[in-house]
């Protein structure tokens, strides 16, 4: 490809640990709307059989009255819909979540709105030029509901420098 030397070339990527804020929260968009198909095709590809997800006709009589959108595929998008503004390139591993809660059911047809706050971040002790950074995503429909929260722990280069340098030792 040939690029024109006087035209800056823009590289999207993630944050560093360093870019970092500690209390910022960031608002990823856009929103993603549910359809029946993706939480059938989520649901099968992931060997959930639960009834609530696939069985229309028997999810009209429990509770909610309607199948309900599978909660790890809400999970999975409020995490990758922080991808793009945090973690792309940047990240080294996803290292766990700890209080995964979903308040409040989630439809077909619903529209799931995503952020994600920066709850501390540390260097890490056994991986140089690294550090963990802990985030709290949160997901919510078109009506402002939260649908689904968790805190997740990834390691994250500390800066392009350390990354570039590819320090582990």
């Amino acid at each position: 490809m040939n690029h024109d030397a006087a035209r800056p070339v823009i590289q999207q990527r993630g944050l560093y640990v360093n870019e970092l804020q500690v209390g910022a929260l960031y608002r990823h968009a856009p929103g993603r709307t549910l359809t029946e198909a993706d939480n059938v095709s989520f649901t099968t590809m992931t060997m959930n059989t639960q009834s609530l997800h696939l069985d229309a006709h028997w999810a009209a009589s429990q509770p909610f009255g309607q199948p309900l959108v599978n909660s790890m595929m809400t999970l999975a998008i409020i995490v990758g819909a922080s991808v793009a503004q945090l973690t792309q390139g940047t990240i080294v591993a996803n290292l766990g979540f700890e209080e995964v809660r979903f308040p409040h059911p989630l439809y077909h047809g619903d529209t799931l709105y995503s952020a994600s706050e920066i709850l501390g971040t540390r260097t890490s002790s056994s991986r140089p030029g690294q550090g963990i950074v802990r985030i709290r995503h949160t997901g919510e429909n078109q009506d402002g509901v939260l649908v689904a929260e968790c805190i997740r722990s990834v390691l994250i280069w500390e800066s392009e420098a350390a990354h570039r340098s590819g320090s582990t030792s």
